[in-house]
């Protein structure tokens, strides 16, 4: 039996960009990293963590509780295995 190839996880340049801003804390970054770890292991559905969940086209979850709370949002295509993370950032800022 083949194992399934991996998910292919990009960030767009504004995910990227908020990831490199000095104010995120480096715990948050690391955990923003450990989530993209997983998305790649184990694909876009990841209820392990904190309010998972879909909204519309769309998975997020929050990687860091409190004031400020910090989510992750992607989108995948289970076709060609793409995981594609657009948001990184706080929960006031998010796109929903």
């Amino acid at each position: 039996m083949k194992d399934d190839p991996k998910w292919s996880v990009k960030l767009t340049s504004r995910a990227e960009k908020a990831i490199r801003n000095r104010k995120i804390q480096p715990t948050v970054k690391k955990l923003a990293f450990l989530l993209m770890k997983e998305l790649e292991l184990l694909g876009p559905m990841r209820s392990d963590w904190d309010n998972f969940g879909p909204i519309n086209d769309y998975y997020h979850c929050h990687i860091k509780k409190g004031r400020p709370t910090y989510v992750v949002c992607w989108r995948a295509d289970k076709k060609s295995k793409e995981i594609e993370v657009f948001y990184v950032g706080t929960h006031e800022g998010a796109p929903y």
